[in-house]
């Protein structure tokens, strides 16, 4: 591996429930190196947003876990490790197939999006040390060699775009290299940097959408995302509010 310290100290698991939940258990005894990478060929019980189910076909999507020690960071700006996780799976999706044909974006929180269709996803677990965390387990799921899916799901992957099959290894050493340099620039203090980035590269930023809150669908104008990872949405009467992410939810 080709990085300082991401991926230098790696777990296999040829078959493992969730490799976010095998590295949080782990961490109750183990003090785990930063940058540990943990991969599997088969995640049974993987893990999304919301309490949801990430399912990856087996031996054709990358799915990893990555313990950092963002002791740096305090409760209030842990999003910016949401906002550099999701750049870093954007970079390797852009770098995996031409920028200029295809449409890759970030959907708030941290989903990746291919013409519309979600190619990727992240969940972030933190332990905390009264205000700043202890340890932070990255999750990350690709969709690299995977045909089918589910239409509901509303998926692809690198297979289904290009016609291409992809070494998921390849794949697993960009994606440490880039979650490396862009938490480089968050431990450097490059705060600006990053939210530039990552609106720029947002799904919907200034269009309306609509969004179901409290069971109710409203159509709302998406401004920004804050620093603490609320989104920022406003409606046609001039008022803006900001939601988390159990708060609301999108309705394509």
């Amino acid at each position: 591996m080709e990085t300082l310290f991401i991926g230098s100290n790696t777990i296999f698991l040829d078959e493992v429930s969730s490799t976010n939940s095998y590295a949080i258990e782990l961490l109750k005894n183990v003090n785990l190196a930063e940058g540990t990478l943990i991969f599997t060929n088969n995640q049974t019980q993987g893990k999304g947003q919301r309490g949801n189910k990430w399912n990856a076909e087996p031996q054709s999507n990358l799915t990893a876990s990555i313990v950092l020690k963002p002791s740096f960071l305090t409760s209030k700006n842990q999003f910016y490790l949401s906002k550099i996780t999701a750049l870093s799976c954007y970079d390797v999706m852009a770098e995996f197939k031409e920028a200029s044909q295809f449409d890759i974006k970030i959907k708030w929180p941290n989903d990746i999006l291919v013409n519309q269709k979600k190619i990727g996803g992240v969940l972030i677990e933190n332990t905390y040390s009264s205000e700043k965390i202890n340890f932070s387990v990255i999750g990350i799921g690709l969709n690299i060699n995977q045909i089918n899916f589910a239409p509901e799901l509303n998926a692809t992957s690198l297979k289904q775009l290009t016609n291409k099959e992809f070494d998921l290894n390849m794949v697993l050493q960009q994606l440490c290299k880039r979650l490396e340099v862009n938490y480089l620039k968050l431990r450097n203090g490059k705060f600006t940097e990053i939210d530039a980035n990552y609106l720029q590269k947002l799904f919907a930023i200034n269009t309306w959408r609509t969004f179901e809150i409290e069971k109710e669908l409203k159509l709302l104008q998406l401004k920004t995302v804050t620093e603490e990872g609320f989104l920022k949405l406003e409606n046609k009467q001039g008022e803006v509010f900001n939601y988390e992410l159990k708060e609301v939810k999108w309705v394509w």
